[in-house]
């Protein structure tokens, strides 16, 4: 299910709002900069990007580690995704960015570094979740009542930039 920009950012305007009442007149508002809801990235975790002449990587998790949360592939050109996710057990991927949803259907392996499941699942590169996260630098996993977030920092924002290039 697909939840519009529009939608997501006039709930999370009234949610502000409802919490900040004042007494007596009210004050003008001004409208927040669309910078002020972005995700902040961590300290250590980042898209990493890898390519060779014929596939291309991007992966999510703290450099030269297994620690490693997600990650897409994909062919030169193709245009056609391999997205993998690390989860407590087997289910779909559902990825958020910017208010864009989209759901996977996955496969599951035990995983060899991690407990639980290595889930993988196609996609094509163009679906507006990835057009989202090409814009914004930020995507999200939606599972079990979590929402865990894989923001680029500033300064590799380029890296997601190149992959999607990459895949054409």
């Amino acid at each position: 299910m697909r939840i519009p920009a529009a939608i997501v950012f006039l709930s999370i305007l009234g949610l502000a709002a409802t919490g900040c009442s004042t007494i007596g007149p009210a004050a003008p508002t001004v409208s927040a900069p669309a910078t002020a809801a972005m995700p902040r990235p961590v300290a250590g975790y980042d898209w990493f990007y890898h390519a060779d002449t014929a596939e291309a990587q991007l992966v999510f998790g703290l450099e030269a580690s297994d620690d490693v949360q997600m990650g897409l592939s994909c062919a030169a050109g193709t245009g056609k995704l391999d997205i993998f996710a690390i989860a407590d057990a087997p289910r779909d991927i559902h990825l958020e960015s910017g208010g864009d949803t989209e759901r996977f259907k996955a496969s599951a392996e035990p995983s060899e570094l991690h407990d639980g499941s290595t889930l993988t699942a196609g996609a094509k590169a163009d679906l507006p979740v990835f057009l989202r996260f090409r814009r914004l630098g930020w995507m999200a996993s939606l599972h079990d009542g979590r929402r865990d977030m894989f923001v680029a920092h500033p300064t590799t924002m380029a890296n997601v930039e190149r992959f999607f290039d990459f895949c054409g």
